[in-house]
């Protein structure tokens, strides 16, 4: 079944799969990726004159999903 054939209930119950009760792992997980998922530090820039611009293991929620 595809998400085209799915009516609009069926799909809420669809996007609502990750628990509010998340255990203590999964929690830790997130915790460190929400942590990882940030830009370059200026200073970082500046001590390799610019050659690394930007943070290339940078994430996007809605596009890039973990798979935990």
């Amino acid at each position: 079944m595809s998400y085209a054939e799915l009516g609009k209930d069926e799909w809420i119950d669809i996007v609502g799969l990750q628990p509010s009760n998340k255990s203590f792992i999964i929690k830790r997980k997130l915790g460190k990726k929400q942590k990882q998922n940030r830009p370059l530090p200026n200073w970082c820039r500046m001590r390799t004159d610019n050659k690394i611009r930007y943070n290339a293991k940078r994430r996007h929620w809605r596009r890039t999903k973990l798979g935990l």
